[in-house]
C-alpha cells in the first residue's frame, strides 16, 4: 500500500540516445506503410490518415517528421533512387544486374506500384530537377549497356536504347500488366522461377 509518507520510485531518465532510436523506428514505421499506401491508392488516392493507421501511429507525427503527404513522397523517391545505385555489385555481368533488378521489382511490389504511379503522372511534387536527375541516371545506364556491346557481352545488333527499355518493361510487366503475363507465360509473375525464365530469355535473345 502506497501512503503519502511511502517513498515513490524515481521514473528513469530517458536517454536522447534511446528518444533518437523511437523517432527513428517511428518514421521507418511510417515510410514502410507510406510504400504500402502509395502504392495501393497512388498519390491522390493515398490518405495520411490511412498511413498512419498502417503505421499503428498518431496522424500528428507524420506532419511532424515528414511535413506532410507532399514530404513523404520525397523521402520514398529518395530512397527509391538510392537503392536504384546499389541494386547491383560493382563489375556485375548483365545477366547478375538485370536479374538483380528484377528482385528489386518483383520482391518490393509496393515500391515498384509507386514508380509506376509517378509514371502515369501521379506527382505533384514532381520537380525539373528531379526529372534532370532522372534523364541522367537513365541515359547512364545506356552508356553502360552501349560498353557491354564493346566488350562483346550482349550483342550489339540492337540499339543499347532498346536493350534498356525491354529491360524495364520486362521487369515491370509483372507489377503492371500480371494478369497478361500470367496468362501469356503460365508462371506467377512474382514467383522466382518467372524472373529466371525472363532473365534466360533476354539472355538468349542479346547473345552476342
Amino acid at each position: 500500500m502506497v501512503t503519502e509518507h511511502t517513498p515513490r520510485p524515481a521514473r528513469r531518465a530517458v536517454e536522447p540516445a534511446e528518444r533518437g532510436k523511437a523517432a527513428d523506428r517511428t518514421r521507418e514505421k511510417i515510410l514502410r506503410a507510406a510504400v504500402e499506401e502509395f502504392g495501393a491508392k497512388g498519390y491522390s488516392g493515398a490518405r495520411t490518415a490511412g498511413i498512419a493507421a498502417r503505421a499503428g501511429v498518431n496522424q500528428q507525427l507524420i506532419s511532424y517528421h515528414f511535413g506532410g503527404k507532399q514530404g513523404l513522397l520525397d523521402a520514398l523517391r529518395r530512397d527509391w533512387a538510392a537503392a536504384q545505385e546499389t541494386r547491383s555489385a560493382p563489375g556485375a555481368s548483365f545477366a547478375e544486374s538485370f536479374g538483380a533488378y528484377l528482385d528489386v521489382v518483383g520482391d518490393q511490389p509496393d515500391w515498384s506500384r509507386l514508380v509506376l504511379w509517378q509514371a502515369l503522372g501521379d506527382d505533384p511534387g514532381g520537380s525539373e530537377e528531379q526529372a534532370e536527375a532522372l534523364r541522367t541516371r537513365l541515359a547512364g545506364s545506356v552508356e553502360r549497356v552501349a560498353g557491354r556491346q564493346r566488350d562483346g557481352e550482349i550483342t550489339d545488333g540492337v540499339d543499347p536504347e532498346f536493350v534498356m527499355l525491354l529491360s524495364y518493361v520486362l521487369a515491370f510487366a509483372p507489377i503492371a500488366l500480371p494478369q497478361h503475363v500470367a496468362g501469356i507465360t503460365g508462371r506467377d509473375p512474382l514467383a522466382p522461377d518467372y524472373r529466371t525464365w525472363v532473365r534466360d530469355q533476354l539472355l538468349a535473345l542479346l547473345a552476342p
